[in-house]
C-alpha cells in the first residue's frame, strides 16, 4: 500500500499524495449517472418515468415501459475548465474531451418470442453502456506563500525518525516522501537529534501546480424487465461498472527574493504520476407504480458496487536547484497495489406527472451515505483509513427534476439536478449543481435529441499539510460544460 503523508482535506478527484485513503473511497463512490440526451436534458429526473435506456443504471423498472424494441447510442462533447484562487492570485486552466456516452438495446417479448400470461402484459431484456463519471479534468493552482514551504512539510514529518531509517529506506515507510526529499536535500536535520527544518530560501517562495487527470467511469449493464396490467412495472440490472483513472500533478516553489543563503534552494519540483483501475459488480431492483393515466411513482435500491483487485500504480520524482551546489533529481521506485473497495447503499424515490400527450414534470430524490464505503486487503485492514472515511463524509441527497412538452413531432426539455456535499461538518463542500436544457424530434420509428448540460461544484483544496505545517486553501471553481447528442431507432 501506499504510505499518507498529508493528513488534510483534498477536493474531490485530488489525489492524496501516493496513498490508498479515504479520498479513493469518495472518488469512485461519489458519481453523477449520466445517460443520453433526452435523459441529462431532464436532469435525469426518470425514476418514474421510464421507457429510457438510461434508467438502466438508475431504476432498471423503466425498461418496463417499452413496448417495442428500440436501439440508440449517444455521444458527448465535454469542455471543463477550472478557476483557482490561492493567496490572492488566480489561476486558470482547461480541458476539452469527446466521448461515447450511452448506449441502449431493447428487445420485447415479440421480438423474443416469448408469451405472457394473465396480467403479464410484456417482458423486455435490454444492454447498456452508460457513463457515470468524465475524470478529464485540468487544474493550475499559482500563488506566494511567506509562511512556509513544503519543504517545512516534509520537515514536520521527519521529526523523531533517525537519519538512517531516511536515507537507507527502500520500499518502506519513506519511499514516496521523505527518501527521495532528503536525497534532493529539501530538508535538514540539526546536528545529533532527530529534528529536521526544511531548507527553505528566506523571504518566501512562488507557488505553482498543475494537476492533470484522465479517464471515466463506465458501467455496462443487463436489465430485464416486465409489465404487469400496464400499472405495475419491475425491473433489475446486473451493472458492471469499471472505470480508469490517471492523473499527473507537477509542483514547483521558487525563490522570491533573489539574496539567498547557499543552504537554501533555489527552486524545486515535485512530479507525481498515479495510474487506477478496477472493475465492480452490483445490483440494482426497482418498481414503477401508474396510479392512473397522469401519477406514477417509482422506488429503486442499488446494492454497492463491490471493487475486487482495484489496480494503483505509481511513482514520484523530486528534484532541487541550487546557487552554491549542484543541482539534483531523485526518483521513487514504481509502487504497485491491489485492493478492493466497496461503495455505498443507494435507495431512490421518484414521482411524475403526465399531462397527456403535452408534456410531463418529474422528481427525483436519492439518498447515499458515503460513510459506509469501505478498503480492504488481503495483507492490510486499512483500519486508519476506514476512520477516516467514517469520520469525514456523511450521507447526503440528491435532487433531480425535469420537464418536457411536445409540440407535434417536436420536444423541449429543461432540468435541474443538485448532488449534495459528501463532506461532515461543512469541512468541505463538492456538492454540484446542473442546470440542462435540450431539444428532441420524433417520427414513427426515427427520434433525434440534443442537450446541453452545465454543471458548477466550488471546493477547498490545500496544496500541503500535516500537523502544524499547512499551506492555506485554494478555492477551486470547476464547471463542466456538456453537449450531447442522441440517435435512436425503434424496431
Amino acid at each position: 500500500m501506499r504510505k499518507i503523508i498529508f493528513a488534510t482535506i483534498f477536493f474531490l478527484g485530488s489525489t492524496v499524495t501516493f496513498a490508498q485513503s479515504a479520498l479513493d473511497a469518495l472518488r469512485y463512490s461519489y458519481i453523477w449517472h449520466g445517460g443520453n440526451a433526452r435523459y441529462m436534458s431532464m436532469g435525469g429526473a426518470f425514476g418514474a418515468l421510464g421507457a429510457n435506456t438510461s434508467v438502466f443504471s438508475t431504476n432498471p423498472a423503466g425498461i418496463g415501459l417499452f413496448n417495442n424494441p428500440e436501439f440508440n447510442i449517444s455521444s458527448s462533447i465535454l469542455n471543463s475548465k477550472s478557476e483557482s484562487v490561492y493567496n490572492g492570485d488566480k489561476g486558470t486552466d482547461s480541458r476539452f474531451n469527446t466521448t461515447l456516452s450511452n448506449v441502449g438495446i431493447v428487445l420485447t417479448k415479440d421480438y423474443l418470442n416469448i408469451e405472457t400470461y394473465g396480467k403479464w402484459k410484456n417482458v423486455q431484456f435490454g444492454f447498456g453502456f452508460n457513463q457515470l463519471k468524465n475524470f478529464n479534468r485540468s487544474i493550475h493552482i499559482v500563488g506566494n506563500s511567506t509562511s512556509n514551504s513544503i519543504a517545512d512539510m516534509y520537515a514536520e514529518l521527519a521529526n523523531g525518525s533517525s537519519v538512517q531509517e531516511i536515507e537507507d529506506d527502500t520500499y518502506g515507510d519513506y519511499t514516496y516522501d521523505l527518501n527521495p526529499a532528503w536525497w534532493s536535500y529539501l530538508f535538514n536535520n540539526i546536528e545529533n537529534t532527530n529534528q529536521y527544518y526544511g531548507n527553505t530560501p528566506p523571504g518566501g517562495v512562488h507557488q505553482n501546480k498543475f494537476i492533470e487527470s484522465w479517464g471515466s467511469m463506465n458501467e455496462v449493464s443487463l436489465t430485464f424487465g416486465a409489465n404487469y396490467d400496464n400499472k405495475l412495472y419491475l425491473g433489475a440490472t446486473i451493472g458492471i461498472p469499471y472505470y480508469n483513472y490517471q492523473e499527473r500533478s507537477t509542483y514547483t516553489e521558487t525563490a522570491l527574493r533573489s539574496d539567498i543563503p547557499s543552504s537554501a534552494f533555489r527552486s524545486l519540483t515535485i512530479e507525481d504520476r498515479l495510474d487506477s483501475k478496477g472493475t465492480g459488480f452490483n445490483l440494482k431492483l426497482g418498481a414503477i407504480y401508474r396510479a392512473n393515466d397522469w401519477l406514477r411513482f417509482g422506488l429503486a435500491i442499488h446494492t454497492p458496487t463491490y471493487f475486487a483487485q482495484i489496480q494503483d500504480e505509481w511513482d514520484m520524482s523530486v528534484g532541487s536547484t541550487w546557487d552554491s551546489y549542484s543541482d539534483t533529481t531523485t526518483y521513487s521506485p514504481v509502487g504497485f497495489y491491489e485492493y478492493n473497495l466497496t461503495s455505498p447503499f443507494r435507495t431512490l424515490a421518484s414521482i411524475a406527472f403526465v399531462i397527456k400527450n403535452y408534456g410531463l414534470i418529474s422528481a427525483d430524490f436519492e439518498v447515499i451515505d458515503y460513510s459506509t464505503a469501505k478498503l480492504q486487503a488481503p495483507d492490510y485492514n486499512f483500519a486508519s483509513e476506514n476512520d477516516d472515511v467514517r469520520m469525514t463524509y456523511t450521507a447526503a441527497g440528491n435532487i433531480k427534476l425535469g420537464t418536457e412538452w411536445r409540440v407535434k413531432n417536436f420536444s423541449f426539455r429543461g432540468g435541474f439536478s443538485y448532488y449534495g456535499s459528501p463532506y461532515k461538518n461543512n469541512i468541505n463542500d463538492a456538492s454540484a449543481t446542473s442546470y440542462s436544457l435540450g431539444i428532441g424530434y420524433k417520427e414513427r420509428n426515427f427520434y433525434f435529441d440534443a442537450a446541453w448540460v452545465t454543471t458548477n461544484q466550488s471546493e477547498d483544496y490545500y496544496l500541503y499539510g500535516y500537523k502544524n505545517v499547512y499551506a492555506n486553501k485554494a478555492v477551486n471553481k470547476l464547471n463542466n460544460s456538456n453537449f450531447l447528442i442522441t440517435y435512436g431507432y425503434r424496431f
